[in-house]
């Protein structure tokens, strides 16, 4: 969908929640031929979970990000929910990230300054959702994922398992689409993995999307789909 028409395209990825065709990605000017991507194509459908693996630096993180808008492609093309979002102004993708994308990062990127509890109910606020109803889902999140007890507690008052369970429910707390998760457990020791993993189990056991990327063969073994990278192109798939 082009930023001065209200009607989506329609996706040739058929009825996938999220699709890329023919992704690249360069990020030196000078020198073109070198891809981070190389031709990616990949649908997800709804309520699947994928999970993302291959060696570092082989272009996982910046599918992710093309596939949240958090970047745009070289070339190719990405759809959510049928609409194109890679040639949309930044504008207008910032506001579909608050609404249909939750992020989860591995070093949890909470703001510091504020409690937990406010963490989880900004982009609530930011997204134009009322004062009442943010409290409202923010308190059904912290108990659903057992952060009741830390809601006044700032960021550095916890533990790096504690800091990502708040970072999902600040995910999830618009009800995204998809939720993206970077690495979730690449930060935390095996216990705290171990849960985090639990946490986005439930999660798609509840019918949400996930794309994951991890190097981490158990974290990956969790999805119900495998997909591997290598040199910037996806290598093959396993169910």
């Amino acid at each position: 969908m082009r930023d001065s028409s209200p009607v989506p395209v329609s996706s040739p990825a058929g009825s996938a929640l999220l699709a890329c065709e023919g992704l690249t990605k360069g990020y030196d000017p000078h020198h073109p031929e070198r891809l981070a991507l190389r031709g990616v194509d990949l649908a997800v459908e709804p309520g699947e979970m994928v999970a993302i693996m291959g060696p570092s630096g082989c272009g996982k993180s910046t599918l992710l990000h093309l596939l949240g808008g958090l970047d745009v492609p070289t070339s190719g093309a990405v759809y959510l929910e049928g609409e194109r979002i890679d040639d949309l102004s930044e504008a207008r993708r910032a506001i579909l990230r608050r609404r249909e994308v939750g992020y989860v990062f591995q070093f949890f990127n909470l703001v510091a300054n504020l409690s937990v509890a406010d963490n989880v109910e900004l982009p609530m606020l930011l997204a134009g959702r009322s004062t009442d109803e943010a409290h409202h889902r923010r308190d059904e999140l912290l108990t659903r994922l057992g952060l009741g007890p830390y809601a006044s507690r700032g960021p550095a008052e916890l533990s790096g398992g504690e800091q990502q369970r708040v970072a999902l429910a600040r995910a999830l707390a618009n009800e995204p689409a998809v939720l993206l998760a970077d690495e979730p457990t690449g930060n935390l020791d095996s216990a705290a993995s171990g849960e985090v993993v639990s946490l986005l189990a439930e999660c798609h056991a509840a019918g949400q999307a996930i794309v994951l990327v991890t190097h981490d063969p158990g974290v990956g073994a969790s999805a119900g789909r495998l997909v591997r990278m290598e040199d910037g192109r996806i290598v093959g798939e396993e169910r």
